[in-house]
């Protein structure tokens, strides 16, 4: 039998050699993106501390001190770094199809739009989308959806660079059911309305939303609005508000918000809190200890606001609704008729009964007309109500109601209705976030064929540096707080709102030195200034201040997706 082979002394040296000398496999990086070396703002409302964010696809997979390397990353010493910023009151619905990149928002740290006060963009029938079709401003689209969940899957394959979420409309549904009537629906309509929230409330959206303070939306009575309610309850959802009243009837009107809460079991929030008109300044302390009651009682009751002294709207505001009845096209038909218009007139000129006249409570002098659909009327656009009426030689009141037959729409206008001192004082209450009423434009193209209001371009950046970094009013963390994790909290929103492992990497790095609001009243069409990068779902759609041109937004959407049928 033959001995074993045996390897010679110097080979077995030679193989150990090529071992020890054979390189390694190249490892990949373990993170996409690591932001280093930021003051992290994590949406907690804790002191900052200075730390990393690595990101991994599209999620936020370390925070701290993160060791390791990344495919890019991106200095932050210096800068705050915080969650994406939430816009609870967003009317981007159309100007995301005219420009998907949402640029006034994504340059003040927005990645979230919140819409839906009132009206969404579905469900529709087929009369509602001829309506909607014909009644289109300077955005011209086709409507190739028919409900809230089509919209945003619409959205989503066109590609936007925010994210997006949707109440539904209160008056939406109404609409579909009962058109644009003073009417009040029979059991079988109201059936058919519950219905139809607990669909939209399956596609994902957020809650019932309404604005009860305008046409066709007013017409909602109080049971009305529990019963559309009830259904978004039982699917995890919430009750969002532009209240009957925020002047002269705001007590009552902030009564029926909380009774809707308690008798539906969703929580609730009123949309852009004000007190309207200079004779109900004094009201704030009233209202905040309403809402401080219903909150002691178990109700969760919370607002969001905008950071200025003017809101925005339209002409139809200026009139008493009952005018409005039907509908866009026979209230124009109605403002044709002489004796009509003398009423109309007369009403215009006192506080509203059982309306909101934001007409009385601002004054033509303190109305500037924003926006005309109609041509030759857009030279008026930035005049006051007040001048136009001077240049015609007219009253104000008829003024107001021949500007909306000639542009067959409803006008829009900023009015001055609030104080600066009550603004401070309400951006300092612990439940109140932000959102910003407006579209999210550009300086550009088809935004610049009307104006617009400031808060469309510098809300949260105004919060940011004149009210938190200036004035002082709260610290920084309690601002990020409120623009990111008490949103999201609120909407029932999971895996958002914070700089926590597992969240999703929506992520704003923004100069607390010097991010600041730049648009004015004169000039509106002005971008803010401060933030450098934003990141949404791990995509950098911001980069040192200039839009990369990503698209990378999804639909987030609430509790009763797919689980509400």
């Amino acid at each position: 039998m033959a001995s074993p082979r045996r390897f010679a002394p110097s080979l077995l040296l030679l193989c150990s050699s090529m071992l020890v000398s054979a390189p390694l496999a190249a490892q990949a990086p373990a993170y996409d993106l690591i932001i280093r070396g930021g003051t992290l703002y994590d949406g907690s409302g804790k002191p900052p501390v200075v730390g990393d964010v690595a990101i991994k696809d599209d999620r936020i997979v370390a925070v701290g001190k993160v060791e390791g390397e990344a495919k890019r990353e991106v200095a932050a010493k210096g800068m705050a770094v915080a969650p994406g910023f939430i816009n609870m009151l967003s009317w981007a619905t159309e100007s995301l199809i005219a420009d998907p990149r949402s640029q006034s928002d994504i340059r003040q740290g927005v990645t979230l739009e919140v819409m839906g006060e009132g009206w969404s963009m579905g469900p529709m029938n087929a009369t509602m989308k001829r309506q909607e079709t014909e009644r289109q401003g300077d955005i011209k689209y086709d409507i190739e959806w028919t409900t809230l969940g089509d919209y945003f899957g619409w959205l989503e394959k066109r590609g936007i660079s925010t994210n997006i979420a949707s109440f539904v409309g209160a008056a939406t549904v109404r609409v579909h059911e009962l058109g644009e009537g003073d009417v009040d629906p029979n059991p079988e309509q109201l059936g058919r309305m519950r219905a139809l929230v607990r669909q939209a409330m399956n596609e994902g959206a957020m809650g019932v939303g309404s604005s009860i303070i305008y046409a066709p939306g007013s017409y909602a009575e109080t049971d009305e609005l529990v019963a559309l309610t009830t259904e978004a309850a039982k699917c995890g959802g919430m009750y969002i508000s532009h209240m009957r009243s925020e002047g002269d009837r705001i007590e009552e009107a902030v009564d029926e918000l909380i009774e809707i809460s308690r008798r539906s079991g969703a929580p609730a929030e009123i949309y852009h809190l004000k007190m309207a008109g200079r004779s109900n300044w004094g009201k704030l302390d009233t209202i905040v200890k309403k809402i401080e009651d219903a909150r002691a009682a178990g109700l969760r009751i919370t607002t969001d606001m905008y950071t200025y002294t003017a809101g925005a709207t339209g002409l139809d505001a200026a009139m008493p609704t009952w005018v409005q009845a039907g509908g866009l096209e026979q209230w124009i038909e109605r403002l044709k008729d002489p004796a009509i218009r003398a009423r109309v007139a007369e009403e215009m000129k006192k506080p509203g009964s059982d309306w909101e006249n934001l007409y009385f409570g601002a004054g033509a002098d303190k109305m500037i007309l924003s926006g005309f659909k109609n041509d030759a009327l857009k030279p008026l656009t930035g005049k006051t109500l007040a001048e136009v009426a001077a240049m015609r030689g007219k009253s104000p009141e008829e003024t107001a109601m021949d500007l909306v037959v000639e542009d067959g729409s409803r006008v829009g206008t900023v009015y001055f209705l609030m104080s600066e001192d009550n603004v401070r004082k309400q951006i300092q209450l612990p439940w109140m976030s932000f959102g910003s009423d407006a579209a999210s434009q550009a300086p550009e193209g088809v935004f610049l064929k009307s104006g617009a209001h400031p808060r469309t371009y510098g809300n949260f950046a105004r919060l940011l540096g004149r009210y938190v970094r200036d004035e002082k009013l709260i610290p920084l963390e309690q601002a990020v707080y409120r623009l990111t994790t008490l949103p999201a909290t609120n909407l029932g929103i999971k895996d958002r709102g914070a700089l926590k492992p597992g969240y999703y990497a929506d992520v704003v790095v923004f100069d607390p030195a010097t991010i600041g609001d730049r648009a004015t009243f004169e000039k509106p069409h002005q971008y803010s200034v401060g933030v450098r990068d934003v990141f949404v779902n791990g995509v950098a759609v911001l980069r040192n201040g200039e839009h990369s041109g990503a698209t990378p937004g999804r639909a987030v959407r609430g509790a009763g997706f797919n689980r509400c049928s």
